[in-house]
């Protein structure tokens, strides 16, 4: 065990874990952030997906030992659900089943914080790899857009 000091959603946290465990592990047993979601286990589905330093990881692979950076959750958007990428999500209904939606969601605000104005082609690069048994991809695609829109310019 090794203690390490995380930031998460903005609040600094202590944990003792072996250098190896996945971030997932730390965020779901240890901090109790149940938004990131246990999918494939190997990076390929994208339901754990994340942002570190802002950008979209996925903590079912990344060691605790490799965080440097802020780590944000879905749980760390907003307080109460209004972050403009959650209010798309609602307001287009995207979610079915919902189990890949807060994956969707990390890999659009990492998306829009690199490219506020995303094309099709931007979209469908950026969330290739967040896999929704659902198939919810049009309502994702346009739930982007009106988070982008929503935004406004930055």
């Amino acid at each position: 065990m090794v203690r390490r000091r995380l930031r998460v959603n903005e609040r600094w946290h202590v944990v003792d874990v072996p250098d190896d465990t996945p971030l997932l592990w730390v965020l779901r047993e240890d901090l109790g952030l149940t938004g990131p979601k246990y999918g494939c286990g190997v990076g390929a589905c994208g339901a754990c997906t994340s942002l570190v330093g802002g950008a979209a990881a996925r903590p079912c692979v990344l060691p605790v030992s490799e965080v440097d950076a802020e780590v944000t959750t879905v749980e760390g958007l907003s307080a109460n659900g209004d972050h403009p990428v959650q209010r798309a999500w609602l307001e287009l209904d995207v979610a079915q089943c919902g189990y890949c939606q807060p994956g969707q969601i990390m890999s659009t605000v990492a998306l829009l914080a690199r490219v506020p104005e995303p094309s099709d082609a931007d979209i469908d690069e950026a969330l290739r790899d967040n896999v929704c048994r659902c198939g919810t991809y049009s309502r994702v695609r346009a739930a982007v857009k009106r988070a982008a829109r929503d935004r406004g310019p930055r």
